[in-house]
């Protein structure tokens, strides 16, 4: 094993470093697991070819505002990474939360986009959301607009209050046909939070720390991180 620790780590230090490593190991295996599992579930159920609204690849620009399918925002790939931004038509701002977890995917889209078309989707009207996709600096993603449609609903992205769930999704299209494969909501089946936490550096990284995660929460208000 390559060592793990600095040259005058002590005995103790070593074999519980090591112990660790083992079990870090154990996780790896397990998660390779888990996904080779998510591979095999059988077809997801069909979807409609849901209309969203869509402006310039420019944030800098509200016009022209077109129609866009569901099936377009494939780009002529097989699959698309859907993150559903939690940002109802009424609130001022999305979660903040998922605006994390949006920064760290857009750090990473031109990685993403050489294996899978990606979008952000959210119920709030274009021209707010795309004011919020400016402040953040989100360049070069697809922001999409589902207001005025069922699809936060029917992908269960929405509450019957209306309260919007965060979540991930990945759907497929094969000979014109646009299917549901696998979605992945904040809160595990038993409503405990984390449940898409893997997908984010941040949570990942303080992790690491010594004072772990603590009651930390993100914000909308960093100084030096929102524009306009």
């Amino acid at each position: 094993m390559e060592p793990m620790w600095p040259v005058d780590a002590t005995p103790e230090y070593v074999e519980a470093r090591v112990a660790l490593a083992k079990t870090e190991r154990s996780l790896r295996q397990q998660i390779d697991e888990i996904a080779a599992a998510r591979r095999a579930m059988p077809p997801g159920s069909p979807l409609k070819d849901y209309r969203f609204a869509e402006g310039p690849v420019d944030l800098g620009l509200d016009e022209p505002v077109r129609d866009v399918s569901l099936r377009e925002l494939f780009e002529g790939r097989s699959s698309l990474f859907v993150y559903h931004l939690m940002f109802h038509p009424d609130d001022e701002e999305p979660c903040s939360m998922c605006s994390m977890w949006v920064d760290g995917l857009h750090g990473v889209a031109h990685h993403l986009r050489r294996h899978t078309a990606f979008a952000v989707i959210a119920k709030a009207p274009l021209p707010k959301l795309r004011a919020w996709a400016r402040r953040r600096g989100w360049d070069g993603l697809r922001i999409v607009s589902s207001h005025g449609t069922s699809f936060n609903a029917d992908m269960n992205a929405e509450r019957a209050d209306g309260a919007q769930r965060p979540m991930v999704s990945v759907l497929t299209e094969e000979d014109g046909q646009v299917r549901h494969f696998y979605t992945l909501p904040a809160n595990f089946h038993d409503d405990a939070e984390g449940g898409i936490d893997v997908l984010s550096p941040v949570w990942n990284v303080l992790d690491l720390l010594p004072g772990g995660r603590g009651n930390w929460y993100a914000g909308n208000d960093y100084a030096g991180r929102l524009r306009g």
